[in-house]
């Protein structure tokens, strides 16, 4: 246990850094737009692209891990919507938020340097798999509900360019396609680019650490809302439970695949949910409350995890 806790708290330790010097140092947080833009814009795409590009291609592949994965995600996001529907007694686009908090885990920020200080380079393959598609899966389902909850706005076709933009430009679903081409083709960057690549590749995980304490620290939690238990009950522990059952479905796969994916469903919720609940001012203290308490929460519960995935203490049902 004590390897687990010496591999969680650096991550943990990061955020709470992040978290008090938000406290302390009265920053606005328009002042963490260009450390937000170097994470998602540079960072983590250097990371993604430098990683993929020398995975061999048939590693990149495995429709059935991404219709599982990318399934249990949908799932997770299905049931918080039923209890925002339920509790907001059918308001749309706020029930759409609160399923976005049980269901986008903070598969960017903390998702590629955890899995990969906990289970090596090899997981680098999974984690972008997982983050390409359950990008794709929740940046189209959102607007698309947003516009039945605001029927009054553009057109569904103008919606369905607009999803398709937001999704092609995507810097980390841009490096991930890159990185998958050059995999392809073998391609190998001049040494010089490679390190530089290198060099933002390790900067990822700490800034993003960071930011997502001082981003919490910046959003106080007023009162619960009434979704939110619900809500981070669903992110932290129904997500891994739906990914064991589908695993288990649609296998076998590679013990390390497995034990990746169950990371990435077991983190919890993203910044985004906060970003697209501003976007569409809706839901707003509450997504903040969300990425609040569930990270809180994920302390005790991803470490849990951790020391399952790190002691290969997960049923051997799921390896049959």
């Amino acid at each position: 246990m004590i390897d687990v806790i010496n591999l969680a708290l650096p991550f943990f330790g990061l955020i709470f850094i992040g978290f008090a010097c938000g406290k302390i140092k009265k920053i606005p947080d328009t002042a963490l737009a260009w450390m937000n833009f170097f994470i998602v814009y540079v960072a983590l795409p250097a990371l993604f692209y430098r990683i993929l590009s020398q995975t061999p291609l048939e590693q990149l592949a495995k429709i059935d891990f991404i219709f599982a994965t990318t399934l249990a995600t949908f799932w997770a996001f299905a049931v918080a919507f039923a209890i925002g529907m339920a509790i907001r007694r059918g308001q749309i686009g706020e029930s759409t938020i609160a399923g976005l908090a049980g269901g986008y885990g903070n598969i960017g920020y903390m998702g590629p340097g955890l899995a990969l200080a906990t289970l090596g380079p090899e997981a680098a393959v999974p984690v972008a798999l997982i983050f390409c598609f359950d990008t794709l899966l929740l940046f189209s389902l959102v607007p698309f509900l947003m516009a039945l909850a605001r029927p009054q706005g553009a057109s569904l076709a103008a919606t369905a360019l607009e999803v398709v933009k937001r999704i092609v430009t995507n810097p980390l679903v841009i490096a991930t396609a890159v990185g998958i081409g050059s995999a392809a083709i073998q391609f190998q960057p001049p040494v010089a680019l490679d390190r530089l690549l290198q060099f933002l590749q390790n900067a990822a995980a700490p800034c993003a650490l960071f930011t997502l304490g001082v981003t919490v620290a910046l959003r106080p939690l007023k009162k619960m809302p009434w979704e939110v238990p619900y809500t981070t009950a669903v992110k932290l522990v129904l997500h891994p439970v739906l990914l064991f059952l589908l695993l288990s479905l649609f296998g076998p796969f590679d013990e390390l695949w497995i034990y990746t994916a169950i990371l990435m469903a077991a983190l919890p919720p993203a910044l985004n949910v906060f970003v697209f609940a501003r976007q569409y001012d809706t839901w707003v203290e509450e997504a903040s409350s969300a990425v609040l308490i569930g990270t809180l929460v994920s302390v005790v519960t991803l470490t849990s995890v951790m020391w399952m995935v790190k002691t290969q203490n997960l049923p051997a049902l799921f390896f049959q």
